[in-house]
């Protein structure tokens, strides 16, 4: 046990030195500078089965400002409720509505809506948007004046996640987490290399020369992370760009439901990790640095409690960045608990077949 807990100190000490770090140094997207967009902007938006999101998507999009020259592409997705009914009633404008093509073989269907989105446009500026993302009036010409600011041929800007129910408000924080507390964000997108590159396909701006230089998302047609991979192959091909914190013009809910935050864990934790060697080394850094040290710390352990504490001051510095809850950083231990068996039920369903997500299998 005390080689262990060592181990974790050690561990523990890293990602503190890397959340100390990246919030000191974290590049943000602002609301503030009010810069105007001259070039083209195509924003492109895959729904399937996105009913609900479709007045308040739309209402997000139409009320952008400060772009002098941008449209907006929305896709739908063989959707079997009645979006593709909603779309029809709210285009006209600068709102386009495509129907998808049926799913080519080796596509999964998100990529290759994206793929079909960025064909069908015409911007100097690719904005991939999931639908139940909401973004401030600014929130476009802000991520693009900081693109061309930081010399970027594409950023990430990383919403804010909105937790509302219990499982939600113990999982979703680790999202911003994962990455806060295990690369310097700053050094890494200095110097880049495929391996260090953090991406969320919620919000994505890419230039256009960029995506289809690095074949977009033909690219990783078949890839459930495609946001993580897309940005891989751009860095691959030359390119800069990374994460940063967009949690000032845009945020998300994810999961409205237990089930639904469930169901989408499990369909691409599997490939977060690569193969069960990476998703079991995972798993044993959870151990080592979330749980281990409360365990011990219960069992009357002093230095268990400082590597809790410690721990929980990565959760709450993440947290106050990334504005989420820094309440739930308590339960982390739980937060971590959960997590692992997510990476574990993901893969028991890869190894069955039976991973599917929005009524298609993977």
């Amino acid at each position: 046990m005390t080689f262990l807990l060592s181990v974790s100190a050690i561990l523990i000490a890293l990602m503190l030195f890397f959340a100390i770090f990246n919030y000191l140094s974290i590049r943000v997207v602002d609301d503030k500078s009010r810069a105007i967009i001259d070039q083209s902007v195509s924003i492109l938006v895959p729904m399937r089965n996105e009913a609900e999101n479709v007045h308040d998507l739309i209402s997000s999009l139409i009320g952008q400002v400060n772009l002098n020259d941008f449209e907006i592409i929305l896709l739908d997705d063989s959707s079997s409720d009645n979006t593709k009914e909603l779309l029809a009633e709210l285009s006209g404008g600068k709102t386009k509505v495509i129907v998808g093509k049926g799913l080519e073989e080796g596509w999964l269907g998100k990529n290759f809506a994206c793929y079909q989105l960025a064909k069908s446009a015409r911007g100097q500026y690719l904005v991939f948007l999931d639908a139940d993302v909401r973004l401030t009036p600014t929130a476009i010409s802000e991520t693009i004046q900081s693109l061309n600011s930081w010399n970027w041929e594409f950023i990430s800007p990383y919403p804010r996640q909105i937790a509302i129910t219990f499982l939600e408000r113990l999982t979703q924080p680790l999202l911003q987490w994962s990455w806060f507390t295990s690369l310097p964000l700053r050094i890494s997108q200095k110097w880049p290399r495929p391996s260090t590159v953090v991406a969320n396909g919620q919000f994505m701006v890419i230039k256009r020369q960029a995506y289809f230089e690095c074949d977009g998302h033909q690219g990783v047609k078949g890839e459930v992370l495609d946001d993580l991979h897309l940005a891989r192959n751009l860095v691959k091909a030359g390119f800069r760009g990374g994460v940063a914190d967009g949690s000032k013009v845009a945020q998300c809910r994810m999961y409205t439901s237990a089930t639904q935050l469930i169901e989408g864990y499990a369909k691409s934790q599997w490939s977060a990790f690569v193969n069960p060697l990476g998703a079991f080394v995972a798993i044993s850094l959870l151990i080592l640095t979330s749980i281990l040290p409360i365990v011990s710390a219960l069992s009357g352990s002093l230095f268990g409690w400082y590597l809790y504490f410690a721990i929980v001051i990565t959760r709450i510095l993440s947290a106050i960045k990334t504005r989420t809850i820094p309440s739930a950083s308590l339960l982390h231990p739980l937060s971590a608990a959960i997590w692992i068996s997510l990476i574990a039920l993901s893969w028991i369903r890869k190894y069955r077949g039976d991973l599917r997500w929005r009524g298609r299998k993977l």
